[in-house]
């Protein structure tokens, strides 16, 4: 099977309606492999699906409906399950520390995402990949953080640099 097109989403109610009723056969991917368009990949039941996205297609994400299969009682629904990520979130005591923290990151060209109150980690963080280096300059300066493993919703991405 190829794969051409996201179907919709589980987590949103178009996409949760497609797959009511359905066997849910999940293909697991780390976060690193969400950007690629073109790829094979294996559910848990050992089905083997290529993934051939057009250029303009956006990051796969949790949730994402690949498939609907009219096989069996139901059916079934091959929908993408994402890893979770090894992160920092990090939880500065004013903007004044979240803007040394920011600045001092974007020096080592390491991405982070940013999240506010209404996000699901209740407060305004800034996420950005386990590094143990990372960590050692959070604890030296005394900024507030914790190591967690989340399913992040955008895949970090490796930052292009040039002088």
């Amino acid at each position: 099977m190829i794969v051409t097109e996201i179907l919709g989403n589980t987590h949103e109610e178009a996409g949760a309606a497609l797959v009511e009723g359905r066997h849910l056969e999940k293909v697991v991917l780390p976060s690193a492999d969400l950007v690629k368009r073109i790829q094979r990949v294996s559910t848990d039941h050992q089905k083997e699906i290529g993934l051939r996205l057009p250029a303009n297609s956006p990051d796969l994400k949790d949730g994402d409906i690949l498939a609907l299969e009219d096989t069996g009682e139901h059916g079934n629904a091959i929908v993408v399950s994402v890893l979770p990520t090894d992160v920092l979130v990090i939880a500065a005591s004013s903007i004044v520390e979240m803007a040394f923290v920011a600045h001092s990151l974007g020096n080592r060209h390491l991405q982070a995402q940013f999240f506010d109150r209404s996000s699901e980690y209740e407060a305004e963080v800034m996420v950005v990949q386990y590094d143990h280096t990372v960590e050692d300059f959070l604890k030296h300066h005394g900024v507030s953080y914790s190591r967690q493993e989340r399913i992040i919703p955008v895949p970090f991405r490796h930052a292009e640099h040039t002088h």
